[in-house]
């Protein structure tokens, strides 16, 4: 089957639009992650949650961490200020973490 020029003209055209619109969709904006961001991340979490179950005065199974574009935000409940402070401090000890958002609770 062949294709007339115009045909051809459009197909690429078509194509060369949800090339577009598929390269977009993984951008990052301020307020959403691109997937490279959401990787790191995701790592990031990973590597505090770790230092956090290796640190006998941080409680690991209650504060919950999050990550977004490099800063961490814990939440949860700690004991004392002490293990809030050793909480923080550990987080800003992990490569890649630009800022510690600390939002625990002491009990």
């Amino acid at each position: 089957m062949k294709l007339t020029r115009f045909q051809s003209a459009i197909a690429q055209s078509v194509l060369a639009t949800s090339l577009l619109v598929s390269l977009a969709a993984c951008a990052p904006t301020p307020t959403r992650e691109g997937t490279g961001e959401y990787i790191d991340d995701s790592v990031i979490t990973g590597k505090v949650k770790a230092a956090f179950a290796a640190d006998p005065t941080v409680k690991a199974t209650q504060v919950q961490v999050e990550t977004f574009k490099g800063t961490v935000q814990l939440s949860g409940f700690v004991d004392s200020r002490e293990s809030a402070q050793k909480a923080v401090e550990i987080a800003r000890g992990v490569k890649g973490v630009k800022s510690v958002k600390n939002d625990t609770v002491i009990r």
